[in-house]
């Protein structure tokens, strides 16, 4: 008999493998910036939630991307917390069927865009807000550049759904990594 459990290594402390990243292979890099916080620096103040203990103003904050590949038809923009103790990392914002021509990202999304819901259940931007005493937590903003001009999914769609639907149309991807601690 074969077991399926698997390995004492391949387990963290939460019983859970490591999440997967969902890149296909051959992807572009571009560049994403923000005039708000450096990258692996940490994430400015206002833009922590005002949630789950955190005062911040939940303000979604500026990017700003160049070098997109040959062949995008639209963007979209996630902030993915794979240092969340759930074992699953937490989604803090998605936005998809940004038009092809963008080049960055304010507060207010441009016509046909779609703010998506977060693991917080929110629509739209969701900020961080790690436990207190907890380990600094790496938030991955990633700007795709994908081969469809739309995903032709409601704002609705739970997170991991719409990340599974854009893993099939990514052609791009820049990323850009603030950090927060309490």
């Amino acid at each position: 008999m074969t077991s399926t459990t698997p390995a004492a290594a391949e387990i963290d402390g939460y019983g859970y493998r490591p999440v997967r990243r969902g890149l296909p292979e051959g992807v572009a890099p571009f560049t994403v910036t923000s005039p708000d916080f450096d990258a692996d620096g940490p994430l400015p103040a206002d833009a922590w939630a005002d949630a789950f203990g955190c005062a911040g103003a939940n303000r979604q904050f500026t990017l700003e991307w160049s070098g997109a590949p040959q062949g995008t038809r639209s963007f979209a923009v996630t902030m993915f917390d794979p240092d969340a103790p759930t074992g699953a990392g937490f989604w803090h914002w998605l936005t998809w069927d940004l038009p092809a021509g963008s080049t960055g990202l304010g507060e207010a999304l441009p016509a046909g865009a779609v703010a998506g819901t977060s693991d917080s259940g929110q629509v739209g931007y969701f900020g961080p807000c790690p436990p207190v005493g907890d380990l600094l937590h790496h938030y991955e903003v990633s700007v795709y550049a994908l081969d469809v001009p739309s995903l032709q999914l409601p704002a609705d769609t739970p997170p991991t759904v719409a990340a599974f639907t854009m893993s099939g149309h990514i052609i791009g991807r820049a990323l850009l990594t603030g950090t927060a601690r309490r």
